[in-house]
């Protein structure tokens, strides 16, 4: 489109950082002095060139500020995505050209990472031994919606429905046990039956766990266990502490047991025992060469942290026995 001098403006990512950054600030004055270190003048020199270019008013004064019009609404949403993406290509430009110099971020449910973090750096460190890795734990939503922005390269979580573009690779399902206090009445069961629940007070799973939280409650229903609900659990070390302090019982997947003190034990489900996903998750756009090597070495993992399983398994049936 042409201009009010006859010369085209083309418009270019910078117009659209300026145009953010100004929304952001709420002030043309306050994002060119303190977010964008440039004169006022200028900046408002590159909006009216946005304007042209678009061929529309994005943006009108106001006694408090700026205010965004009609179209600067419509037109503010597709800004910040083709900003986003276009940092996005540049870290993954980066990484697929020097791999090895660059910092890889794993994110992980909290608990899971003391058997598939080794693992994963036995993987990284074997083609890539100067790669420097930050590790995140975390609620597993929280880390989807990590992967999901692209601050998090990969993730060891739930498959969080709330991020539909990222990719999931299951690792395995983990059985539910039932978590009791060492001195409960239910210690000396070697298993665990639904109708041993009823009348026993219960911790829940909160929302903060939303793929594990249905499983359990629809065990529950499904098994007419008349349990008392006295407490929901954001996290492991959380619902420990309720099951010790309130004698309660409490549904936990089984990555749980080597984390447990010995105040609490861990008694196996008799039937049907429901199981949550653990998959290795990650962006769909995530190009990474790091990205695709674990992703490409998932059964490597899964048969080494079986062999883990294994021992945790005996460590169970130990604890029954004691």
């Amino acid at each position: 489109m042409a201009g009010g001098h006859g010369t085209r403006v083309d418009m270019e990512l910078r117009h659209l950082r300026y145009f953010v950054a100004v929304v952001e600030a709420g002030s043309m004055t306050v994002a060119a002095e303190r977010h964008l270190h440039t004169a006022q003048p200028s900046l408002s020199r590159q909006i009216r060139d946005l304007e042209v270019e678009i061929g529309a008013k994005l943006l009108t004064r106001s006694a408090h500020g700026v205010d965004l019009t009609e179209a600067g609404h419509a037109f503010l949403d597709h800004a910040r995505l083709i900003l986003a993406q276009a940092d996005a290509a540049k870290v993954a430009a980066r990484r697929a050209a020097r791999p090895e110099q660059d910092m890889f971020s794993i994110g992980f449910l909290s608990g899971e990472d003391v058997e598939w973090l080794p693992e994963a750096m036995r993987v990284l460190r074997f083609e890539f031994p100067n790669i420097e890795v930050k590790v995140v734990t975390g609620h597993s939503p929280d880390i989807a919606e990590a992967i999901s922005k692209r601050t998090i390269d990969v993730g060891f979580i739930r498959p969080e429905s709330t991020a539909p573009d990222l990719i999931y690779k299951l690792l395995r399902k983990e059985p539910l046990l039932a978590i009791v206090a060492s001195d409960h009445r239910l210690r000396m069961e070697k298993s665990i039956d639904p109708a041993d629940l009823s009348g026993e007070k219960f911790i829940g799973i909160s929302g903060t766990a939303p793929v594990l939280r249905p499983i359990v409650q629809d065990y529950i229903h499904t098994s007419r266990a008349d349990v008392i609900l006295t407490g929901e659990a954001d996290y492991l070390s959380m619902a420990i502490s309720l099951i010790s302090s309130t004698r309660a019982v409490a549904l936990l997947p089984i990555y749980a047991l080597p984390l447990l003190p010995w105040s609490v034990i861990g008694r196996p489900l008799r039937g049907t025992v429901p199981t949550v996903d653990l998959v290795l998750a990650y962006h769909k756009a995530n190009v990474s060469p790091l990205v695709q090597l674990l992703a490409s070495k998932t059964n490597q993992m899964i048969n080494r942290v079986d062999k883990i399983g294994s021992r945790a398994s005996a460590t169970l049936e130990h604890r029954v026995n004691d």
